[in-house]
């Protein structure tokens, strides 16, 4: 399980400090694509052919938009011997990424955000929304 919320910064080659705590569920490569609300996705090997499995198991006119959207732009990165990792500049461009970065664990992949785009969506999360979602969970 990945949980946490991590503040690094991105240097002027595109590469970012990936938390030591979120990279021993990884190994020695993973996978970052798009996400959801601007940010960035981080899959290991693992749960990435997981979700592969799951979307080419959909019909193509379901799958279709998610395929492209998921697996154009996605790249496996290998951390450097300290820890960095090399965004493209069009996953930079997608997610916003100029300087600060949020690398937070999500469960089961890590996400990586601009940081003022993340406090902005926390911010927007009500107590109302969270309560709402445990009791359909059954909290």
């Amino acid at each position: 399980m990945l949980i946490g919320e991590y503040l690094h910064t991105v240097d002027a080659k595109g590469r970012v400090n990936f938390p030591s705590k979120l990279l021993k569920h990884f190994g020695d490569s993973f996978v970052v694509t798009k996400g959801l609300d601007n940010c960035l996705f981080c899959y290991s090997l693992d749960e990435w052919e997981q979700l592969e499995e799951k979307i080419n198991a959909l019909p193509l006119s379901k799958s279709r938009g998610l395929q492209r959207f998921l697996f154009a732009g996605a790249v496996v990165v290998q951390p450097d011997k300290q820890g960095r990792i090399l965004i493209p500049q069009n996953l930079r461009d997608y997610a916003g990424l100029q300087k600060d970065v949020m690398v937070i664990g999500a469960s089961n992949r890590a996400e990586i955000w601009d940081r003022q785009s993340y406090e902005s969506s926390c911010e927007e999360l009500t107590s109302d929304m969270v309560a709402s979602a445990m009791d359909e969970l059954g909290f």
